[in-house]
């Protein structure tokens, strides 16, 4: 597609920056009616009323008045809702429109569908030449060897746009799960666009002839909505029975683009640290793989001292620092060749977190130059390019559908899904392996690019070719 091409189906809107927004401050909110037990040894949950029952690691989240809670168990505290600061609308960037409208969900049929042309590559995706992530990836040699065949992966997020025409194939809307208290169900971008942004990253449909292409195409998607559009925030709660659920349906990797930081290591490690160090431990035994964004703090995880970032520093967990180019294809009304990147694509993104220990992999995820922007160069190239749905509703909060297209976004929470895709392209092509096995190979895998810091990478920038 030419720039001359590119400009006519761009326009000013979509998102600037994803995940856990840069420079994000948590706003921690204590629920008064909502309660996390610790279950052991209680026969029964009698006089409340259960909104989740994780038999597996004895939790269980329920509602009702405090004494008949403290009747249950002596171990037990409020639900946590953590509301994350987002762009504002006025930052939304740039976005590739696709013809397909509003509609509403599809569905996989089987665990890992292929969709699409048996024969056409990665390379044949109209917007592949703006995917700087696949490209260092080496996404079209990886699948070469597996599409990921047989595998899911779990979006735990704001919801997934089951209609959208390169998620049509891999959304499997009979597992997918509502895990708020809404009424809106799951399949959908009811929460808003990131939950569809993360899946596309990981299985976008690289064989339609439109849009992007995903690391792992061939990957069946489950949408574990933990995300409302009528409260802010994520309850603690809801994201526990999510990631329990994701191991209960025989997901090979569960993706949790989410997270808050910084959170008082003191006063979380009691109780909710169990209660999640319990959950996320089960899940990994039962082979279900987490990866997990580490945060757009810019902040040193490592040293961080009384502070702790969740989920992501939980047990278990995979996670996943940000990589970015800078001056991607800035000179795209030219030649549309990238003629000196100021920073190539495995560099640190400005605004990921870090820690040698904290970390356990660098993957694509975006940057940005913020003197750049306003200059007339396309800085928006290198940000992370995938599928983006906004959904629509009455004034009444009737859902009305969506609207698909193709946005820029960066984050931390575009480069866990990058992982996520390749552990699921790890467990196609050796299905026996389990979850440890397929996080040490990623490992083993990854180096760390010569002239940066291990502090920024864990064990390495993800290479897929070499873990396969």
């Amino acid at each position: 597609m030419s720039s001359q091409d590119r400009r006519t189906f761009l326009k000013v809107s979509g998102a600037v920056l994803g995940g856990i927004a840069v420079g994000s401050t948590v706003t921690a909110a204590t629920s008064t009616d909502r309660y996390i037990v610790d279950t052991t040894g209680v026969n029964a949950l009698d006089g409340v009323d259960v909104i989740h029952a994780l038999d597996a690691v004895d939790v269980a989240v329920v509602r009702g008045d405090e004494s008949r809670v403290a009747a249950l168990s002596e171990r037990y505290e409020p639900d946590v809702s953590y509301q994350l600061d987002r762009p504002s609308d006025g930052t939304l960037q740039k976005q590739y429109e696709s013809d397909s409208g509003t509609g509403g969900g599809g569905q996989a049929n089987g665990k890992g569908q292929s969709g699409g042309s048996s024969t056409a590559s990665a390379t044949d995706e109209p917007l592949y030449p703006l995917q700087w992530d696949k490209q260092a990836l080496d996404v079209p040699a990886v699948h070469d060897v597996t599409r990921g065949e047989g595998t899911r992966i779990a979006i735990v997020d704001s919801g997934v746009a089951a209609g959208h025409p390169d998620l049509q194939h891999a959304v499997n809307t009979t597992l997918s799960r509502n895990f708020t208290t809404d009424d809106y169900g799951a399949g959908a971008p009811y929460a808003g666009y990131h939950g569809t942004h993360v899946a596309g990253i990981a299985a976008a449909n690289g064989r339609n002839g439109e849009g992007v292409v995903g690391t792992a195409p061939a990957t069946e998607v489950v949408d574990c909505r933990v995300f409302s559009p009528t409260y802010a925030g994520a309850f603690f709660g809801d994201i526990l029975a999510a990631i329990v659920y994701s191991a209960n349906v025989d997901c090979d990797v569960a993706n949790l683009s989410l997270g808050a930081y910084p959170i008082p290591r003191e006063g979380f490690g009691g109780f909710y640290g169990k209660s999640l160090n319990r959950t996320m431990t089960y899940v990994n035994k039962e082979g279900t793989l987490l990866c997990i964004a580490a945060g757009n703090d810019s902040a040193d995880l490592q040293h961080d001292g009384d502070f702790i970032s969740l989920p992501n520093e939980g047990a278990q967990a995979v996670s996943v620092s940000a990589t970015g180019p800078i001056g991607y294809r800035w000179d795209a009304d030219g030649d549309g060749e990238t003629l000196d990147l100021d920073d190539p694509p495995e560099s640190p993104a400005g605004y990921t977190n870090y820690g040698t220990n904290a970390v356990d992999l660098g993957a694509p995820g975006g940057d940005y130059d913020l003197g750049a922007i306003g200059t007339g160069v396309p800085w928006y190239y290198d940000l992370v390019l995938s599928t983006f749905a906004e959904p629509q509703f009455t004034k009444s909060g009737k859902y009305l559908g969506a609207e698909y297209s193709y946005s820029w976004v960066a984050g931390t929470s575009m480069a866990a899904p990058q992982v996520a895709g390749a552990a699921a392209l790890v467990r196609s092509q050796y299905p026996d392996l389990g979850a440890d096995q397929v996080e040490s190979r990623l490992k083993r895998a990854a180096d760390v690019p010569d002239g940066y810091d291990k502090t920024y990478y864990g064990s390495g920038f993800l290479n897929i070719l070499d873990a396969l």
